[in-house]
């Protein structure tokens, strides 16, 4: 399924944090705290400003982005779990 967000939304794919702790201490699932990063898959063309015009995004396909732990919508397309998001939810690019 191809999907493409609109205006100046965003689709990121979390990334999944260590399964063990520094000291080789197994995470279970249950324990472990929603991913606060994750990789842009899709973005919109970008907002309209007060003049009419398209302003485009700051954030491509392909950045590693750091987000708010309960940012965005969760949906499940083609067995993936990707989040939909505003540019403004994201509040960096890793470099």
């Amino acid at each position: 399924m191809k999907f493409r967000p609109l205006h100046d939304r965003v689709v990121v794919e979390p990334l999944e944090g260590d399964e063990k702790t520094s000291g080789g201490i197994i995470i279970p699932d249950t324990a472990k705290e929603k991913p606060m990063e994750g990789k842009v898959t899709a973005v919109g063309n970008g907002s309209r400003g007060d003049d009419g015009k398209i302003q485009a995004l700051d954030v491509k396909k392909g950045d590693k982005v750091l987000y708010g732990k309960w940012s965005g919508t969760e949906v499940k397309l083609d067995g993936k779990t990707l989040l939909i998001m505003r540019e403004s939810d994201i509040m960096g690019i890793l470099q």
